[in-house]
């Protein structure tokens, strides 16, 4: 089997996982959106995916998002595909490689701080502006980044002071698990702060959107509201070492 292949039936594979959750959930056919995580992943599978109609894709490093943006608008380009590849950035952001992601991704995931929002805000170009969403810490691991409940109000707050972003929604990441039940809680927990601070009018907030679920969890991610699942093992394979991790 060829790669273009490959990854052909592994992506027909997992839209037809989301559409079964969907079904299961009684939401609407579409309701879902993938985003392929082709983080480490060469620039060809990508185009591969795109071939195939996949037109969202994350990044997790800022340096790579870069490159790989130019890389396969070109290929796709020689390809004869005429939609280009609209970029997530999922990753953890610094504050220094901001400059390569404002601007750049069709949506920031990962926003986690409030010195954070003004950098990226400092960076979007004139004129634009930049779709967002707050990393939420919804079971306060230490070892991982975003703000806490707690926080969040005043996170949400900030946005008025940034003119160039907007607030469509949160984003976790639950404890590592091999059970999948094991990260319904923090998705419901997710949905219902959205809920809650979606009543609330704020400036450049527009709750709407929960990016959460990954390869393995996704199906209780749709069926606890998800809006955006963010899958790469699934569709890709594992990553070259050391970035063999599951997404």
């Amino acid at each position: 089997m060829t790669r273009q292949a490959d990854v052909a039936n592994n992506l027909e594979a997992v839209r037809n996982r989301i559409a079964v959750a969907e079904a299961r959930a009684h939401r609407p056919p579409g309701s879902v959106r993938l985003v392929a995580v082709s983080k480490k992943m060469p620039a060809e599978d990508v185009v591969a995916a795109m071939a195939e109609g996949q037109q969202d894709f994350g990044e997790n490093y800022a340096q790579e998002l870069r490159d790989k943006l130019g890389e396969t608008q070109w290929l796709g380009q020689a390809q004869g595909l005429a939609r280009p590849a609209q970029w997530h950035f999922i990753g953890p952001l610094q504050s220094n490689k901001a400059k390569y992601v404002a601007g750049q991704a069709a949506l920031i995931h990962s926003l986690d701080s409030q010195a954070l929002l003004d950098e990226v805000n400092r960076r979007v170009p004139e004129g634009q502006t930049q779709a967002c969403l707050v990393q939420v810490n919804v079971a306060g691991e230490t070892q991982k980044r975003g703000v806490s409940p707690d926080e969040l109000p005043a996170m949400l707050d900030h946005f008025a002071l940034c003119p160039r972003l907007i607030c469509l929604g949160f984003m976790l990441i639950p404890p590592m698990s091999d059970d999948p039940e094991q990260s319904r809680p923090h998705f419901r927990a997710l949905r219902a702060l959205l809920e809650q601070h979606a009543q609330l009018n704020r400036q450049q907030v527009q709750l709407g959107q929960l990016s959460m679920g990954m390869s393995h969890d996704l199906e209780v991610a749709v069926e606890e509201g998800a809006t955006l699942v963010r899958v790469g093992t699934a569709i890709f394979g594992p990553r070259p070492a050391p970035f063999a991790v599951v997404s």
